[in-house]
């Protein structure tokens, strides 16, 4: 069964969103990157969020029941989408909230294997569904949505080809790669990719498989991987990628990439508005629930 479950992490404290810029921005815009989640910054006509765009496309998909992952002192998100815990009604889809808190002695949440944590312990009724994950800052199309709904594998993510991202290549050079076997099952992701990673993980046609963060797992088989991340060296937080590769190490075969050529639209900085508002205004000229 499909079910059409989708968590959308959007608790991290935006710190490189946050940083100054020398680019000139519209003050409303401005204020919003300083002080609200990047999710949540009004580039879009009349004011519109740009999670508004990611929820549209969502629901477009065929998704109907979303979490949404927040920080524990983001009020912007639930006046837009609803207050209550969970239930929110919203333009066909029914909106819910897990907060990700800030542990004693940090100044940030512990990562995104935590958010997701967080987000499958909200819903204990999906504890044998299956779900898909995405981040918040990121405008997945109503194709890549889908093709993960519709997918048949356990546990799936969309394998972007590196090619068809618009991205500056020095950019695209530290987004973590998949190993696969032939049958498209993923034995490895691989972080900041040397050429040598880049050699080995390029299948025949010369094709390299990006990760743009959009998965779907069996609940049952990613919680238990999620309960046991370890803090990652260095950046000191529980990372998604180490999650599945846990899972992976125990349940060998159960994550499949599923091919697809397209860019994805991220709003990671400061520098990525001026990029991500003329792709809004120009793909969405006449948005309507």
């Amino acid at each position: 069964m499909n079910e059409p479950n989708l968590i959308i992490l959007a608790a991290g404290v935006s710190s490189r969103m946050k940083r100054a810029t020398d680019m000139a921005l519209d003050a409303a815009i401005l204020r919003d990157a300083e002080s609200k989640s990047k999710a949540m910054i009004n580039l879009g006509e009349g004011g519109r969020p740009f999670l508004d765009y990611l929820l549209y496309n969502a629901r477009e998909a065929g998704y109907r029941d979303v979490v949404l992952v927040v920080g524990e002192n983001d009020a912007a998100i639930r006046e837009q989408y609803g207050a209550r815990d969970r239930g929110n009604p919203f333009h066909g889809l029914t909106i819910g909230y897990a907060t990700q808190r800030i542990p004693a002695g940090r100044t940030k949440p512990l990562g995104t294997a935590d958010a997701l944590l967080e987000g499958l312990r909200s819903r204990p009724d999906w504890d044998r569904q299956r779900v898909t994950v995405c981040n918040s800052d990121n405008l997945y199309s109503t194709r890549a949505l889908g093709l993960l709904l519709a997918a048949e594998a356990s546990c799936s993510v969309v394998d972007y080809d590196r090619d068809s991202l618009l991205f500056p290549p020095e950019r695209i050079g530290q987004f973590a790669i998949f190993e696969k076997r032939d049958d498209g099952t993923v034995v490895d992701i691989v972080e900041k990719p040397t050429i040598d990673d880049i050699t080995r993980c390029s299948d025949a046609r010369g094709r390299v498989g990006v990760s743009m963060n959009l998965w779907r797992f069996a609940s049952s088989l990613i919680l238990p991987a999620l309960e046991d991340t370890p803090l990652a060296p260095g950046r000191n937080e529980k990372e998604l990628p180490t999650a599945v590769m846990l899972m992976i190490l125990k349940h060998p075969g159960s994550l499949s990439a599923y091919p697809l050529a397209e860019h994805v639209p991220d709003l990671t900085m400061r520098e990525d508005i001026s990029t991500v508002r003329d792709y809004l205004a120009a793909h969405y000229k006449s948005f309507s629930w």
